[in-house]
């Protein structure tokens, strides 16, 4: 609505509490955040070594360590070339592009792996039907159904996909925000080019500082959204993407998972509980076929490289959100991978596959736990009226957050505002910190403007009983169902941890 995330949502409810602001920042706003750097961690921990054991069965000479750097380095090379984080349009829809390209590549290997296996149909659709046999089996089946919801609605894709939803699919670029060129870029080398590439990798421009600031002034109460033909316009793309992720990639991806591990395992091998992944390359290989075996670990690979670029991506949008921590996106990035990268390869070298099944086990527990700490701030908000109404003016000139912008444009972050004796009638004038004269016409300075010592501090325009809202937050009975599904998911994680405590596994 504001072109806000949910982890800067997060921050704006949290960091400035109009009652207790140090004691609700400290009790809530920074545990959150914790806990949401320990589910990206545990998550990129994850297809790390999903993808690097992917490697390790196409290339059975492959060491896992080995595996596990390489995936470790692409990631990279991948985010260079299309990082939505650096600006809107093109780089965003590369990224979604290979990111779907890979998703549809995953799908249709378990397609393929699915005609091959040969399930019994009538028996999997009885399966999608709850049954108290789900508390009787054994391993118990609850383990499996809150492992595939914990894959189906992970914690980093709740604030990246938040992150994806405000970017700016209508509009176009201004000519202002092109850089010009000059004779000195003209006549560059291919390596001044690459040089200066590799400088901006570890550098965060002005204008990236200034926006961040921008964006934590207001509080929700003082905010302008989005005019509602902006809101309108972008609102089919995200139904369009949630429904097509959750019911035609997710919700098939881990069904065609399960039911092959059902087919081609359970019913084989009923004395061995347990199976890792590179168990079931060898009972499919042994099953199905070397073919199928090769599609699996490809399978592998690919939901390894797709989900560890979004959670990479997820780590930088975490902490920009919840600290306005305006650091480097490759240093960010850098950090994240290393520090799910340390004990990936310490596993890998010292107890091998194993440890690593271990590793992945431990790792799809924490991300089970933090899912609903990070899912009930998002239901919060989106039930919240006040951060999802719209004024219903679609012709208004432009947004407070517009103006806002053109006032940073015109000033330096630091000058001092001196108005005249007649302020509606002369233009106000503006000296820099660097002795820059300036000025202003007063059709460029919003009435509510404030001067506070040397640093402007802007409010917006308070709502009144005179404008009419769209209102787009969640009913009551949406709410109600969303709550009660978060209540289950919290019921049944509780439950897996009490079984896991009591060794009933």
């Amino acid at each position: 609505m504001d072109g806000l995330d949910l982890a800067s949502h997060c921050r704006l409810l949290f960091h400035n509490h109009p009652t207790h602001p140090r004691l609700v920042r400290r009790a809530i706003l920074y545990p959150l955040y914790v806990c949401a750097e320990i589910a990206i961690i545990s998550t990129d921990l994850a297809e790390l070594l999903g993808s690097a054991i992917g490697l390790c069965l196409i290339f059975p000479r492959l060491p896992l360590y080995a595996g596990v750097l390489l995936t470790a380095t692409d990631i990279f090379i991948f985010l260079f070339f299309a990082d939505p984080s650096r600006g809107h349009g093109r780089p965003v829809r590369v990224f979604e592009a290979i990111i779907i390209i890979l998703v549809l590549t995953v799908l249709c290997c378990f397609i393929v792996l699915l005609v091959k296996v040969k399930a019994h149909w009538p028996s999997v659709f009885l399966g999608y039907i709850p049954s108290k046999d789900l508390f009787h089996s054994k391993p118990n089946a609850i383990y499996s159904a809150i492992g595939i919801l914990g894959a189906t609605i992970m914690p980093h894709a709740l604030f990246l996909g938040s992150f994806l939803s405000t970017q700016d699919r209508v509009s176009l670029k201004t000519p202002s925000q092109e850089p010009l060129p000059t004779c000195s870029t003209d006549h560059q080398t291919f390596g001044d080019r690459l040089k200066r590439r590799f400088k901006q990798l570890f550098s965060v421009s002005r204008a990236e500082r200034i926006a961040a600031s921008r964006a934590y002034r207001t509080e929700y109460g003082e905010r302008e959204n989005n005019s509602l033909s902006f809101i309108r316009q972008h609102l089919n793309h995200a139904i369009t993407d949630v429904v097509t992720s959750l019911l035609g990639f997710a919700i098939p991806i881990n069904s065609a998972i399960l039911i092959l591990a059902a087919t081609v395992y359970h019913n084989r091998h009923p004395l061995q509980e347990t199976v890792g992944l590179f168990d079931a390359h060898d009972l499919i290989k042994r099953n199905i076929g070397s073919g199928s075996a090769l599609v699996y670990a490809f399978a592998l690979v690919c939901t390894g490289q797709a989900a560890s670029v979004t959670a990479t991506l997820a780590g930088q949008v975490v902490s920009e959100g919840f600290l306005d921590w305006r650091m480097s996106p490759f240093l960010r990035r850098l950090v994240t991978r290393l520090i799910s990268l340390i004990p990936s390869v310490a596993v890998s070298v010292s107890v091998g596959r194993d440890g690593v099944d271990t590793l992945l086990v431990i790792s799809q527990v924490i991300l089970s736990v933090a899912l609903p700490f990070i899912a009930f701030p998002l239901i919060y908000l989106t039930s919240s009226a006040m951060v999802m109404r719209v004024v219903e003016l679609s012709d208004r000139p432009s947004t407070f957050s517009e103006a806002n912008e053109k006032q940073e444009l015109h000033c330096e972050h630091r000058s001092q505002i001196t108005p005249t004796d007649s302020p509606a009638a002369t233009p106000m004038q503006a000296t820099g910190s660097e002795g820059v004269h300036m000025e202003l016409p007063p059709s460029e300075l919003h009435p509510t403007m404030a001067v506070i010592g040397d640093v402007r501090e802007v409010t917006a325009p308070s709502f009144h009983e005179g404008l009419e809202y769209v209102d787009f937050s969640n009913s009551r009975c949406v709410a109600g169902i969303a709550y009660a599904v978060w209540a289950v998911i919290v019921t049944a994680n509780c439950y897996a941890l009490i079984m896991l405590f009591m060794g009933r596994e």
